[in-house]
């Protein structure tokens, strides 16, 4: 998502002018096949949120590695530790909520006016190629930048790259996007795709990535948005064959959050389960 340290600026107009290298359109509504997942793929990894409580210590961690120097994308929020308030498991579903509040008294406390989650599996686990599907349910407000997102494990960016599964900003709430960063195009030159989802904020969808060797697509309920293909032309354009790790998270204002509306925090992002399947080895 947050691209992982530079920003994003690319949307719509990136994703409709033109298919960058390594990208394959995908056909209009009325030809798109599903994206289902193989037949014989496993189960590797799941969390069903079905523990009420904090969020599963053997399967996330909390990242707030920047709270003290700031977060990427000039982004406005201070990602708390193991907090109720921020991250908290309830009848089966995970909420991560954005507040307007001020935790000053936290050592690593860096001015910031919002407090947020940011839950990743690194160390705990991390995949190389599998069929991903998570399903949430976005928060609605101006200001506010959730993602459902993998990146390199190896930690360079945007050398290991990055997938984003899912990403979303209260400015537009009836639009969804999947991304994909790599040395070749990152940032605000990152390959995006885009669909219009109008109960993206009072639905949950089914947030999805298949993830191949020879190319990895994205789709919202099994209708595909971005294909990106491997072209074979180095780890430039293809870093795509070494472990992911994967990030939940709800960010504040930045490049792409934009201006705040603190009247509507706080806000929450619900997720009622992480599902991961590979191939059979």
């Amino acid at each position: 998502m947050r691209h992982a340290f530079p920003t994003l600026l690319a949307a719509a107009a990136l994703a409709a002018c033109s298919h960058p290298a390594g990208v394959a359109p995908v056909a209009g509504a009325g030809a798109r096949a599903p994206l289902q997942r193989p037949a014989d793929y496993r189960l590797v990894w799941s969390d069903e949120f079905d523990v009420d409580g904090l969020p599963d210590a053997r399967r996330w961690s909390f990242d707030t590695g920047r709270n003290r120097e700031g977060w990427y994308n000039h982004e406005l929020q201070y990602y708390a530790g193991p907090r109720a308030e921020n991250a908290l498991v309830k009848n089966g579903v995970l909420r991560i909520t954005a507040r307007r509040e001020s935790l000053s008294r936290e050592p690593d406390w860096g001015g910031q006016h919002y407090t947020s989650a940011r839950l990743i599996t690194k160390g705990k686990g991390d995949w190389t190629y599998g069929f991903y599907d998570i399903r949430a349910r976005m928060p609605c407000g101006k200001g506010t930048w959730p993602a459902i997102w993998v990146v390199g494990s190896g930690g360079r960016w945007p050398a290991d790259g990055e997938l984003d599964i899912m990403e979303h900003v209260g400015s537009r709430p009836e639009r969804v996007s999947s991304a994909v960063h790599v040395t070749a195009g990152s940032g605000g030159y990152g390959t995006v795709g885009a669909v219009h989802l109008p109960d993206a904020c009072t639905a949950f969808h089914d947030y999805q990535m298949h993830w191949t060797p020879e190319y990895v697509e994205f789709a919202v309920d099994g209708w595909p948005q971005l294909r990106y293909l491997n072209r074979h032309t180095g780890t430039d354009q293809w870093p795509f064959d070494k472990p992911q790790f994967m990030i939940l998270n709800v960010a504040i204002g930045g490049d792409l959050g934009g201006p705040v509306d603190d009247a509507a925090l706080p806000v929450t992002m619900e997720v009622d389960y992480v599902r991961i399947w590979q191939a059979p080895r």
